[in-house]
């Protein structure tokens, strides 16, 4: 019974990392990566749909992407879709394809992005927080109904306190790092 929790935990616990990387991977850097733009949605035929539906993202140089459409008559609306974009890139139209160049982040600009990398983390935390008293809860509901003892409640709550703790560790290291990414110029 305890396993089942334990595993229950842990998978939980690893698709908030997920979402964690996935979050941070949106926050930019400076630098081009052809995963920038997927949350923009461009109006394809009346139906938004992502870019990466209409147009292939390719990364020219660290300070350059190219969006190349596969129906020439979807350059204005990919030009405008990044333009209203909330990433405050200025796209360049080339006719058959599109130039996004990165702007360089200003100092000041590193450092808020630095909050809001640490404001992912917190929130990262805290749903792992939320998934450990989940966890102790499911423990003690069944030593409520006698399924197990209190020791096996106690040994069950010493792993779900090791889980988190190794989860923790790992948003740390990730917070870290794309803290060091974010400052680096």
């Amino acid at each position: 019974m305890n396993s089942e929790i334990l595993k229950n935990t842990e998978s939980r616990m690893n698709k908030s990392i997920e979402s964690l990387k996935s979050n941070l991977s949106k926050i930019r850097t400076g630098r081009a990566h052809a995963g920038l733009l997927d949350q923009v949605q461009v109006d394809y035929y009346g139906t938004l749909t992502p870019i990466s539906q209409v147009a292939s993202v390719s990364v020219i140089d660290a300070r350059n992407l190219n969006v190349q459409p596969w129906e020439k008559s979807m350059v204005a609306a990919i030009d405008k879709a990044i333009r209203e974009s909330d990433l405050g890139l200025n796209p360049m139209n080339m006719g058959e394809s599109i130039r996004v160049p990165m702007p360089a982040l200003t100092e000041e600009r590193r450092k808020d992005l630095t909050k809001v990398v640490k404001a992912e983390g917190e929130d990262a935390k805290i749903a792992i927080r939320s998934h450990r008293r989940e966890a102790n809860d499911s423990l003690k509901k069944l030593v409520k109904e006698k399924e197990i003892s209190e020791d096996d409640e106690r040994r069950g709550q010493d792993l779900v306190q090791q889980l988190t703790d190794k989860f923790v560790a790992q948003i740390d290291e990730l917070i870290e790092a794309k803290e060091k990414e974010v400052m680096t110029v």
